[in-house]
């Protein structure tokens, strides 16, 4: 099937899929709008695994190259809490700068034939339908786009309770680090990873009740930064912080937003990474999950014959692959709304079931139990059948029981 596509975003998805697309049939006619100039992009660095790395590999070697010689390594996890630390090894974890990112997708879109129009921000769908076989909005989680039809897709946005901003730092970081820091309001943490020789992404989030005791909800911009770095200097070692101001000089504290959709297209019209889904940040699956949906959407274009049936068959598989993802972003977050549960163990044991927060059913289970159940499942298979049965069926009562209260 060739195709006439306009891509409102060029984000890591919207680039991903020209770039596919392209692969597919160099006749593509694809035009990548961006509303931004070329080169100015938010954001530190993104995480990946190894997973999507083979991934990228199978569907188009040379941009998997590059990003696999512009990314980190990191093969450990280390938290700090109240003066502890512990070290464990883990899964090959992978950093890449965004901006780095964005131009490697880029510079491989133009080689393909792809028209990028920056500084080109479209607002109004049915003007390039007219003109384009289809339309992908790949324009975020505000996508302009979708809100022109919302009352179609059935967006829904629900924020979560903590605060948190993203940050850059010039500490590198040779493991994906957690410090814990306990204050007269309550519990402050940030996670941090590398992501270029030079610079790595820290992320801080505190409840509510930390952010506003300890004045950070008023606290002007370099003001903010330097007490958070003072809160956590013990693993900055002196290294700033680097926020990306808002106009008003203060630091973009935000609540995250899990957002959904009803339905992903309409029309020529479908949705694309975060204009579809989101999913807590805490899992590190964002870009990740983006770039599996723009591999899913050019393997539906090329394998159905209609675009209503591929655009369907899309929105179907991304939809099954993605339950997963969502269950465990859902329970992450939770896992950090109900901090106190978990911090007063010993290091070792909190730090432990930190990995296991993605777990349906440790929130029903008392904490350190929850820790022997899990070691003693490593060792028994009995025991590993049994949690593999009863975290299922816990966490659908509680999606039924959220869903029963929205009602």
């Amino acid at each position: 099937m060739r195709v006439k596509v306009a891509i409102a975003g060029g984000g890591p998805a919207g680039l991903y899929l020209s770039i596919l697309l392209k692969l597919q049939d160099p006749a593509h006619d694809i035009t990548v709008h961006e509303r931004d100039s070329e080169g100015s992009t938010y954001g530190w660095g993104v995480t990946y695994w190894q997973g999507l790395l083979d991934r990228l590999h199978a569907h188009d070697p040379e941009s998997a190259r590059a990003v696999d010689r512009a990314s980190v390594r990191w093969n450990e996890g280390v938290a700090h809490v109240r003066g502890l630390s512990t070290r464990q090894p883990g899964d090959q974890g992978f950093g890449i700068g965004r901006h780095r990112l964005l131009e490697i997708l880029a510079d491989r879109a133009r080689s393909l034939g792809v028209r990028l129009r920056f500084e080109h921000e479209v607002t109004d769908p049915g003007a390039l339908a007219a003109e384009a076989d289809l339309v992908v909005a790949a324009d975020g989680v505000r996508s302009a786009l979708r809100t022109r039809h919302a009352g179609h897709f059935g967006t829904e946005v629900e924020a979560g309770r903590n605060t948190y901003v993203w940050l850059g730092t010039t500490k590198v970081f040779d493991a994906f680090t957690f410090s814990f820091v306990e204050t007269a309001h309550g519990w402050i943490w940030c996670y941090g990873y590398g992501y270029s020789d030079t610079h790595s992404t820290c992320v801080v989030e505190c409840a509510p009740d930390t952010w506003t005791g300890l004045g950070l909800d008023s606290a002007a911009g370099p003001d903010g930064l330097r007490l958070l770095e003072k809160l956590f200097a013990d693993v900055l070692d002196g290294h700033p912080l680097i926020g990306r101001a808002q106009s008003d000089g203060n630091a973009q504290w935000l609540n995250f937003r899990t957002l959904t959709n009803r339905s992903w297209h309409h029309g020529n019209l479908v949705l694309l990474g975060d204009a579809a889904h989101t999913t807590h940040y805490s899992i590190g699956a964002g870009t990740t999950l983006a770039l599996e949906d723009a591999i899913a959407l050019a393997a539906a274009l090329r394998e159905e014959p209609a675009l209503p049936e591929a655009l369907a068959r899309y929105e179907r598989e991304r939809r099954q692959a993605l339950l997963s993802a969502q269950s465990a972003a859902r329970h992450s977050a939770q896992w950090y709304e109900n901090l106190p549960r978990y911090i007063h163990l010993p290091p070792r044991q909190m730090f432990a079931l930190l990995g296991q927060r993605h777990s349906p059913l440790l929130p029903y289970v008392p904490p350190q139990l929850y820790y022997r159940l899990d070691r003693a499942a490593g060792r028994l298979e009995p025991l590993r059948r049994l949690k593999r049965w009863l975290g299922p069926r816990l966490a659908r009562g509680s999606q039924t029981r959220a869903l029963e209260s929205r009602r």
